[in-house]
């Protein structure tokens, strides 16, 4: 297999965390949407573009759903949570010092 070329879309394969450790949190924007998918057709807020290693995704799921009471997973690299918040996370998220763009309705 030396000396082969392999390609893929897969963005997630190149992604190296020794990169992220050096990013400051306004070196990189951090996307909130919407989307209507889940139980029942109702919506979810969705979390994308956090650059840091998976506890630090984890953590920061967490204290998002302590402090808004809200359910919510991790997934594929992404924070995804129950209802349409989207404007209270981005709030959230600027107070903590995250650079925030919101995408979508």
């Amino acid at each position: 297999m030396e000396g082969q070329i392999v390609y893929s879309t897969n963005s997630s394969i190149y992604h190296d965390d020794e990169e992220d450790s050096n990013l400051s949190k306004n070196d990189y924007f951090i996307e909130v949407c919407f989307e209507k998918k889940g139980r029942a057709g109702k919506g979810v807020t969705i979390i994308k573009g956090f650059l840091g290693n998976k506890e630090d995704l984890n953590s920061l799921a967490k204290e998002i759903k302590t402090h808004f009471a809200i359910g919510g997973s991790t997934k594929k690299g992404e924070i995804i949570l129950q209802g349409r918040i989207q404007e209270k996370v981005i709030n959230f998220l600027k107070n903590k010092g995250h650079k925030t763009k919101k995408v979508g309705g």
